[in-house]
């Protein structure tokens, strides 16, 4: 049965913009390829440890090396040594890619942490968005990869989402897109493919795709004007790649198919309405379309897995991100492809859109290998820490002041009340937060008691006088980061009753200083000093120290509503 060859004139258009010798590259490449090789190239599979047993198994899995990898971050030395075993091995040379979204560090474990895309957005500068996408695309090219997970275009509507956060440019379309677009043209003019997402967009529900297939509840109006608005402005920005979410859009998959039953819809990730529909014909997205990861309870709820791994590529996408078990969904999908779910067409169709990519990246015609002592030399540079400060600088936002409170004064005595968890989902997130802050103040002079809920019982708690006469001021250091299977990130006080919560706001000055969650003001409402920072790395801890001492002003303009849509909040 002969099989009608894809359109390759589509690579020749935005955003491949292929001349002849690459698109020859494709075809030649293409057609001299085995089921078995097309198969794997559909495949981007986790790399966590950079060792000699992860790269057997890709090798044993699919025959070579698949399609694409992404990289947790490793040491450089590691990251350089795998790129530079697959290089040697393969024929078809693989996407690399990485979670670029805070700098470097999404990489290699010395990368730099730039900033949070939240923090970013609170410098209310395009500059500074260049700016992390120079850092993250430098960093990330000199140990070999060439595919940035990044921008993250959600859109950060619902405070009480987990997961999207300080990993968002805020709740505003308008600056959202111009970051997402000034990020996705400088990290692609640096050689690296941009992939927008978490189409069809993340951040108007409260639950994790992690955990749940959640939904974008927008009218179809709605969307247009504000995520539709954010993807349209970073595809014409160039953007080679979208991930698809595990996210659901009711509105747009029943405009697009009337005939569909609730029950029928389905996520970004498996939906053909999202994909075909929405994305490639709504918005004219041309390039190559990749799931986000198919190991999220989002991608495995709707559907058996046996039939959700080829229902992805029937349904538009390109590439498959991860795989619960290499040998099992490597076997559906080559069943899928037996029992007609893709079709012969549609499979050369996407990895005709893989192999675009590499071309536009110059893959095929690059194969030198890269050297630790000069990736090294390009990661962690001054001049990337001292544009993290300025970010820092530019970002930190005094939420709520009461008068007369800062700048805190050397000498005075403190009550410090730490809140403080594990790192989440962000892999630059720092432990021992707290402790460094408090440090840092005693270096300036003021004197800290740390408090100590103590283990009364209603009753025989320690007396008011204890704190009120005794302290100049309470500070509350919340370190609470955004976490991928867990389902809200709010304040746990300690018992009894809630011991350490801000009860003595209208006797002691108290100021509540939140370096990761913008949003806590939600649960310390008639808190009169609030502060937001976005971030923890030292960039951010160094300027907040300055900021509280008065040797630099608060300059950042809040990217969200830090007061949650809430009145009481206001209040001082």
């Amino acid at each position: 049965m002969s099989v009608t060859a894809p359109d390759f004139s589509c690579l020749q258009k935005a955003p491949f913009h292929l001349e002849n010798e690459a698109l020859t590259w494709v075809k030649e490449t293409l057609a001299g390829m085995t089921e078995k090789e097309k198969l794997a190239q559909l495949f981007c599979i986790n790399v966590r440890r950079g060792d000699e047993e992860e790269f057997r198994k890709l090798k044993e899995v699919y025959g070579g090396i698949p399609g694409g990898v992404m990289y947790r971050p490793m040491s450089t030395e590691k990251a350089v040594s795998f790129y530079n075993q697959m290089l040697r091995e393969a024929e078809i040379p693989p996407l690399v890619a990485a979670n670029l979204e805070k700098g470097g560090n999404g990489i290699v474990t010395e990368g730099t942490t730039f900033g949070a895309p939240m923090e970013v957005a609170a410098t209310d500068s395009v500059e500074m968005a260049e700016k992390l996408a120079h850092v993250c695309a430098a960093e990330a090219a000199a140990v070999g990869a060439n595919w940035a997970f990044a921008p993250i275009i959600d859109i950060d509507y619902e405070y009480r989402n987990p997961i999207t956060n300080t990993r968002t440019f805020g709740s505003d379309p308008d600056r959202v897109a111009r970051m997402g677009a000034a990020y996705t043209r400088v990290v692609q003019e640096m050689g690296l493919a941009a992939s927008i997402k978490h189409f069809p967009g993340d951040g108007s529900d409260e639950r994790d795709q992690h955990l749940v297939t959640s939904v974008n509840p927008l009218s179809c109006e709605r969307w247009d004007e504000t995520y539709g608005m954010v993807y349209r402005t970073c595809i014409e920005a160039g953007a080679l790649t979208c991930m698809v979410g595990h996210i659901m859009q009711p509105a747009w998959s029943r405009r697009l198919n009337p005939d569909l039953k609730d029950e029928e819809i389905l996520p970004g990730s498996l939906s053909r309405e999202l994909l075909m529909g929405l994305l490639r014909g709504h918005l004219g997205f041309n390039g190559m379309i990749v799931t986000d990861a198919t190991t999220m309870a989002g991608y495995t709820i709707p559907m058996p897995r046996r039939l959700a791994v080829p229902t992805s590529i029937a349904a538009g996408a390109d590439m498959f991100l991860f795989s619960k078990n290499m040998e099992e969904d490597y076997s559906f999908m080559a069943e899928g492809l037996r029992n007609g779910i893709i079709s012969p067409e549609r499979l050369d169709e996407a990895v005709m859109r893989i192999l675009g990519v590499k071309a536009a990246l110059g893959l095929h015609a690059n194969k030198e290998p890269k050297k630790v002592e000069e990736a090294l030399a390009a990661i962690g540079r001054p001049e990337y820490h001292a544009w993290a400060k300025e970010c820092a600088d530019q970002a930190i936002t005094l939420v709520k002041e009461e008068k007369g409170v800062l700048p805190l004064k050397s000498g005075k005595r403190v009550l410090f009340i730490p809140i403080e968890a594990e790192a989440g989902f962000q892999y630059s997130a720092k432990v021992g937060v707290c402790a460094d802050i408090r440090r840092r103040l005693e270096a300036e002079g003021l004197l800290i008691d740390v408090f100590d809920p103590g283990k009364g019982e209603e009753g025989r708690l320690q007396p008011t006088t204890s704190i009120v006469g005794k302290y100049d001021y309470i500070i509350y250091i919340g370190n609470l980061v955004t976490k991928s299977n867990q389902t809200v990130v709010r304040i746990e006080w300690a018992q009894p009753m809630g011991v350490n919560c801000p009860q003595f706001v209208s006797q002691v000055p108290t100021i509540f200083i939140s370096v990761e969650n913008p949003y806590h003001l939600l649960d310390v409402p008639r808190i009169r000093t609030f502060i937001n920072c976005y971030n923890s790395n030292d960039a951010v801890l160094d300027c907040l120290i300055d900021k509280l001492m008065g040797r630099s002003p608060f300059k950042g303009k809040s990217p969200v509503d830090a007061f949650c849509g809430r009145w009481d909040t206001h209040l001082m």
